[in-house]
């Protein structure tokens, strides 16, 4: 069932299905909740009450905000929550991962958990070794600097086909439904806001989470040239004991559409430990 919530000017859309504790799914940039697709229906039999969002300025939320920032996107995910009554883990992939991390820090009384799947939560340095040794993070990043300065449909679609290594088996029908989504020019003027917005105000607020973090890359993703290294960089910058790391092999920048299964495998237990510990007054 599709809702939408009022916040300053624009609105909020989610789908919410399901009964139980609740779980939001935030996407990341250029895409919408439909990125959850595979997630949403198996998370609901499992038990959850799901909300799975469009962020600001994609999907079926409006398309023009003041700014695109993880700040931002944080405030709307608490402010869903809230309004859905909570306590609630939170999904968030890509600059909703970072999102998730803001969102945890400045609202513990209502995120009892976080999900961080292939997530930009830290202040990214410029590796150019690596991007130069490394040929799907230097293809990668020619076409991601295409969309940002350009807003080129073209460049966010060949970055989509090196991010995306496993296609889903409906990816064909998907990727025409980005392209028509994003040859909208709000649409895309959200997508270009969202690269210029860096990761700095998420790494601030690692310190001060203070839930269950679980982190999730894929060996492929064209992001970094280590993956891994980024999970792991990300867990050092919590406090110690609240991260865990786990890393797909062969999945992109979008495990949850590539293996939805080995996702599921991690996120549910996790779901499962994050709600049972959480205090009932959250």
């Amino acid at each position: 069932m599709l809702e939408h919530l009022t916040i300053g000017e624009g609105t909020i859309a989610y789908d919410l299905t399901g009964e139980g504790p609740l779980v939001v799914l935030a996407h990341g940039m250029g895409d919408s909740r439909h990125s959850y697709r595979f997630l949403v229906p198996e998370l609901v039999a499992a038990g959850y009450r799901v909300a799975n969002v469009d962020i600001r300025g994609c999907g079926d939320s409006s398309a023009e905000w003041p700014s695109y920032s993880r700040t931002d996107i944080a405030g709307d995910l608490v402010a869903v929550v809230r309004h859905l009554g909570g306590p609630a883990v939170i999904v968030g992939q890509s600059i909703s991962g970072g999102a998730a991390t803001i969102a945890a820090a400045t609202a513990p009384d209502v995120i009892v958990g976080i999900v961080e799947l292939a997530p930009f939560t830290r202040k990214q340095s410029f590796d150019l070794i690596g991007i130069l040794r490394t040929k799907r993070v230097r293809t990668g990043t020619t076409q991601l600097m295409r969309v940002m300065v350009s807003g080129s449909v073209k460049g966010w679609l060949a970055y989509l086909d090196i991010a995306i290594p496993a296609k889903p088996a409906d990816w064909i029908a998907e990727r025409a439904r980005i392209e028509t989504e994003l040859s909208k020019p709000e649409r895309m003027k959200a997508l270009r806001g969202m690269t210029k917005s860096a990761p700095v105000d998420a790494g601030a607020q690692l310190a001060n989470v203070q839930c269950p973090v679980l982190v999730i890359e894929g060996s492929a993703d064209p992001d970094w040239t280590d993956p891994r290294e980024e999970g792991t960089r990300i867990l050092g910058d919590l406090p110690a004991g609240l991260g865990e790391l786990a890393v797909i092999d062969g999945a992109g920048h979008y495990p949850h559409a590539e293996t939805p299964g080995a996702v599921l495998e991690l996120v549910v237990p996790f779901l499962r430990r994050t709600h049972a510990a959480a205090p009932t007054n959250a």
